[in-house]
């Protein structure tokens, strides 16, 4: 028998809900530097292996959490009020319905993205992670950030990383109910790590994340390999942050990112994620390396590319990336 979102929070929030009347809470973006790519339990959003990310400061989600004054429940994006059957308003709803047990307080939930929506760059993850947090502190559950991370992370994978910032592991887990399967922040800063935001476009994606990790791994024979690389890859990226060895990150991270997209073109139909322009900025990256700059880049399920420097590198990278603006080169760690 299958467990249940429901069964397991249940087993973690109090019987007597004690609502407040307003919560307001932040989470970041992140960028998987080592993907989470396939799950082995859909409905728990278990993943088969674990991932690495950097979160991206102050870029992020911004969930407020309030009484409705409409006797109804109530959603909105970026100032824009949501009808009620919309694909996120359900989404939104439907999550906390998992947490208010039978209190029927009607609620209006207010989420501010400064990223761009379902292009990619992980809205998803933030926006689940600042709705969990808000969820904790409106029903007053005092849950831990561990809980918090796997209750995330049945929203979407990736949320249970942006519960944290800095450098984040997402631990697969091994237990039934995915409790385990958490994530923690380590204990290591990289003052000089920037990561560059080249967009290439920033409409909603014709296929999303979690329809694309299916049918990857329904129909790609490559993504065979994919959990043993993924495993090596993330022993090998914690060895080079330790180290703080940035060539051996960089170069990990990329072949990480580029194996992933291979399992999705290698799937049927096949799926890629990339536009020209994509194509043509892993070209000007490359050739920033030829001529001994190293920049190294890495992709979620988009078209947009995320570019991994060292600060003594920025105005390389500025020179060759000129639609690069200030707000989009990030230093998690200012």
């Amino acid at each position: 028998m299958n467990i249940t979102k429901q069964a397991v929070i249940n087993a973690y929030i109090p019987e007597q809900l004690e609502p407040g009347t307003v919560a307001e809470c932040f989470a970041p973006s992140n960028i998987a530097l080592c993907k989470y790519w396939g799950k082995r339990d859909v409905e728990l959003n278990l993943p088969i292996n674990a991932s690495l990310s950097i979160s991206l400061g102050e870029l992020g989600s911004r969930t407020k959490i309030a009484e409705s004054t409409t006797g109804e429940d109530q959603v909105s994006l970026n100032g824009e009020l949501l009808a009620p059957d919309s694909r996120f308003a359900r989404k939104v709803i439907n999550f906390i319905d998992l947490f208010r047990r039978d209190l029927r307080q009607p609620v209006s939930v207010s989420t501010v993205n400064n990223i761009p929506t379902a292009a990619g760059l992980a809205s998803s993850a933030s926006g689940f992670a600042a709705l969990t947090l808000a969820i904790n502190d409106f029903y007053g559950l005092g849950l831990t950030s561990e809980v918090l991370s796997a209750f995330a992370r049945m929203g979407s994978g990736s949320a249970s990383r942006s519960i944290y910032q800095g450098f984040v592991e997402w631990h697969k887990g091994n237990r039934e109910d995915g409790m385990d399967s958490c994530a923690e922040q380590l204990e290591l800063e990289w003052p000089g790590f920037r990561i560059g935001l080249l967009k290439v476009a920033t409409g909603e994606k014709k296929v999303d994340s979690r329809a694309g990790m299916q049918r990857t791994v329904e129909s790609a024979p490559l993504y065979q390999s994919w959990p043993q690389q993924a495993a090596q890859d993330l022993a090998t990226i914690k060895r080079a942050l330790s180290d703080r060895d940035f060539e051996l990150l960089g170069q990990t991270a990329e072949q990480n990112a580029l194996s992933m997209h291979a399992t999705m073109i290698a799937s049927w139909p096949p799926l890629l994620y990339w536009q020209p322009e994509s194509v043509a900025a892993m070209q000007q990256v490359w050739e920033l390396r030829a001529l001994g700059i190293p920049v190294y880049l890495t992709m979620d399920a988009g078209p947009n590319l995320k570019l991994l420097f060292l600060n003594e590198h920025e105005t390389d990278v500025r020179d060759a990336f000129p639609g690069l603006m200030e707000f989009d080169i990030v230093s998690p760690f200012d």
